[in-house]
């Protein structure tokens, strides 16, 4: 299967045709000070990443890996100790006007629309907010109209009056979206968008993403667990584990030939994967306690069968820190083992990479 839109473009070229990066981060580290004197924890640890103009990349990885910490830094939200996050070539400040002025062009859609919307607000006064927020001096209904209707709520008016708890859980993520869409953003910042919804509602908001990006030309990052979801939207993956990007390239590279041992053991785990799954060991990651070497060696597979001994990398997995991928990798691993055996470059596919099934 070919990752592909609803009017057949290959979104694999899409991604490799894309001119210089919409959205950029660039070494960005991110840190939280723990509670009582316990020790700091480093949520980005070193991060670059890139956004191209009409892609969309998934950001994926188990929870507690920074995802969600890296993503509120790309909106502004958190202000990187190190490294710096650029928009259209220019860094971004952190200025109350800057930062106004960017979060019109770039927009959040949360997870949970329930909690999203505020229960005593319609529907128009939901989406009419952020015009507001912005001084907006155009048409209002106009324009409230009309992101209800690229968002698939038509017609829209007869949605103006109605409050969230009128509306199923797609039509209130609709809205969510439209309220992101009115201001014509260039980028939506997206966290597990469909993870509160019923599977025949999913595919339904996929699509409408997707739309979005051929009709309006929008950018997206979107933020999940979910691999299927990243094999149905996604033009590009980045692996985050414990705080960096250790695996990114096409959706196709990385979820049908997955190179770092951390990508194997996700996948396993799907239903229609070839082979039995993957239980890594050890404790699940703790930003606070990076180990040395390859962060994730504490846990990984490879090493614990002895593969890595016989490769003569399992030294530098324990004690050999990696380099930070480049935010533009088309194709890319952190790994002593894959790099040993080649697999880094692409050049070792997957044995029993199963394709992701449709949402």
């Amino acid at each position: 299967m070919s990752a592909v839109d609803e009017s057949g473009t290959d979104r694999t070229e899409a991604s490799r045709s894309a001119a210089a990066p919409l959205l950029s981060a660039s070494g960005v580290r991110v840190s939280f000070p723990g509670r009582r004197g316990a020790s700091t924890a480093r949520a980005v640890d070193g991060v670059d990443l890139d956004i191209g103009a009409g892609e969309i990349v998934a950001l994926v990885g188990e929870s507690g890996c920074g995802k969600t910490s890296l993503a509120r830094t790309l909106l502004g939200l958190v202000r990187p100790e190190a490294g710096r996050v650029s928009f259209g070539g220019v860094p971004l400040a952190y200025d109350p006007r800057a930062l106004k002025a960017y979060r019109r062009r770039v927009q959040l859609v949360l997870q949970d629309p329930s909690g999203s919307l505020n229960p005593r607000h319609t529907v128009y006064e939901a989406v009419s907010e952020g015009l507001r927020i912005h001084g907006y001096g155009g048409d209002e209904e106009e324009a409230v109209a009309e992101a209800l209707s690229r968002a698939g709520l038509r017609p829209p008016e007869r949605f103006f009056l109605r409050y969230p708890h009128e509306l199923s859980g797609g039509q209130r993520q609709r809205v969510v979206i439209a309220g992101a869409l009115v201001l014509r953003p260039e980028l939506v910042v997206a966290d597990e968008p469909v993870a509160s919804l019923d599977a025949s509602v999913r595919g339904e908001i996929l699509a409408l993403l997707l739309r979005l990006r051929d009709e309006l030309g929008l950018s997206a990052l979107v933020v999940t667990h979910d691999l299927g979801l990243a094999w149905n939207i996604a033009d590009r993956v980045a692996v985050m584990y414990l705080g960096r990007i250790v695996e990114t390239g096409t959706v196709e590279e990385v979820l049908t030939h997955p190179r770092h041992p951390y990508t194997r053991a996700m996948l396993s785990v799907l239903p229609e994967a070839a082979g039995p799954p993957v239980v890594l060991s050890g404790e699940p990651p703790d930003p606070s306690r990076v180990p040395d070497g390859c962060r994730f060696h504490p846990r990984c597979q490879v090493l614990a069968s002895g593969t890595a001994d016989a490769a003569g990398v399992a030294g530098r997995c324990r004690t050999e820190d990696l380099p930070v991928l480049a935010g533009d990798s088309a194709g890319a691993v952190a790994c002593h083992w894959a790099a040993s055996t080649g697999a880094a470059h692409g050049g070792a596919g997957s044995e029993g990479a199963a394709e992701p099934s449709e949402t």
